[in-house]
């Protein structure tokens, strides 16, 4: 299969430079509509928010409050929110349609092998195992049928979600289905064959399934517990990808080795920290890490080992793989060890190095926020064009 998502700098910008705002703007809720495909490179770290914004500022006029600008700003906030609660996202935030004991901890086998008989669900399971990457409306289709129709609790389904995504980001991903699931918002969201129909190719369109319904009766049936809607004959299964709690042997890691860093000074490359290094003075060693006792924790498909793996092996051709207390001794051993903050690693290494926070785009908006719209209030204040929200953290336009 040709890579959709090559993991360079120039494929990230790129992309910057192909986004279209207006058609973005038109077209963005639809399943072939014009995305930019830039989640992965961001999640990764390859480009920030910032070089975003500058790099389609330079050939669009874009105002603070355009769609892009605004669906960007759902990123900065789920940061925002993941900040302020640190793993408290991975529980409901608050109750839901139903109590928590009311819904399954398991993924039923039907939808993690995309043979539910409902075309929008199976098409979305397939998508995401072949390619890595699922459309926002898509995701949201897939985590309201798990949640609203099938009773499955949404921390079962963002973790199943998460290490299938080359994008997977724990505020994103978990935050989005708690959105969705009515934990992390007002009200759960629901979607019927209709909105599919609308939005998406006729491969996905679902008549007479179970989401062929009014949204008054899609609502009763989000909240009556021990739903079985299935009804649909099953498709065929597809299979999901392997998952890995380690890197491939190809991707040329190498044990954690005192010696290498003993006495030197030490920038640490992470899998969230893949941009260009910043200047460094002589004789300051890169040194790539993947923290084992994260990864076996949320394991990776090869796609995104090798996604990661291949772009750290640009940046440097040292890299590490170690359990946190190896590690952590290791660098001890070091004269001096920076990196950039990233709340993915933050039991460890905070401990480890002098930690510099990546840039920001928008206002520090202090307090917590329980709300989008009250987040983007605040963090939009004031603000009218790019070049004002740039300038906020002194960023040239």
């Amino acid at each position: 299969m040709a890579e959709s998502y090559p993991p360079t700098l120039a494929a990230a910008h790129a992309r910057i430079a192909a986004v279209q705002p207006a058609a973005y703007a038109r077209t963005r809720n639809a399943i072939d509509g014009a995305v930019s495909g830039l989640s992965p490179y961001i999640t990764h770290g390859l480009v920030t928010l910032t070089d975003v914004v500058t790099g389609v500022a330079l050939r669009h006029a874009l105002a603070v409050q355009h769609k892009f600008v605004y669906e960007l700003g759902w990123r900065a906030y789920f940061r925002h929110v993941w900040q302020q609660r640190g793993d408290g996202i991975l529980r409901s935030l608050h109750d839901g349609p139903l109590p928590d004991s009311a819904y399954a901890t398991e993924l039923p086998v039907d939808i993690r092998e995309g043979c539910t008989g409902v075309p929008a669900i199976d098409e979305a399971v397939r998508t995401l195992y072949a390619t890595g990457t699922l459309h926002n409306h898509a995701r949201m289709w897939l985590a309201s049928y798990v949640v609203h129709l099938r009773k499955v609790h949404w921390r079962c389904g963002a973790d199943w979600l998460y290490v299938h995504l080359l994008d997977g980001d724990l505020a994103s991903n978990h935050l989005s289905w708690q959105w969705v699931a009515g934990t992390g918002s007002h009200k759960p969201y629901l979607f019927n064959a209709d909105n599919v129909a609308r939005f998406a190719p006729a491969s996905w369109h679902s008549p007479g399934s179970v989401i062929d319904a009014s949204y008054e009766v899609l609502e009763r049936l989000a909240r009556q517990p021990a739903l079985d809607p299935a009804g649909a004959a099953p498709g065929p299964s597809v299979m999901e990808p392997p998952l890995r709690g380690e890197p491939p042997d190809d991707l040329g890691t190498a044990a954690v080795d005192p010696a290498l860093v003993k006495g030197r000074e030490v920038w640490l490359v992470h899998p969230w920290s893949l941009g260009a290094l910043p200047p460094l003075p002589p004789g300051t060693l890169a040194l790539g890490l993947f923290v084992g006792d994260f990864h076996r924790a949320w394991p990776w498909n090869d796609r995104r080992w090798h996604f990661v793996g291949a772009r750290m092996a640009e940046l440097t051709p040292h890299r590490w793989h170690g359990d946190t207390a190896t590690i952590g001794a290791a660098l001890a051993g070091a004269r001096r060890v920076r990196s950039i903050e990233e709340p993915h690693l933050a039991p460890w290494l905070a401990g480890w190095a002098e930690c510099v926070e990546p840039p920001a785009l928008f206002p520090p908006v202090a307090g917590r926020c329980d709300s989008f719209s009250h987040w983007w209030s605040r963090a939009s204040r004031g603000l009218q064009s790019a070049a004002d929200l740039l300038a906020v953290n002194e960023v040239p336009a």
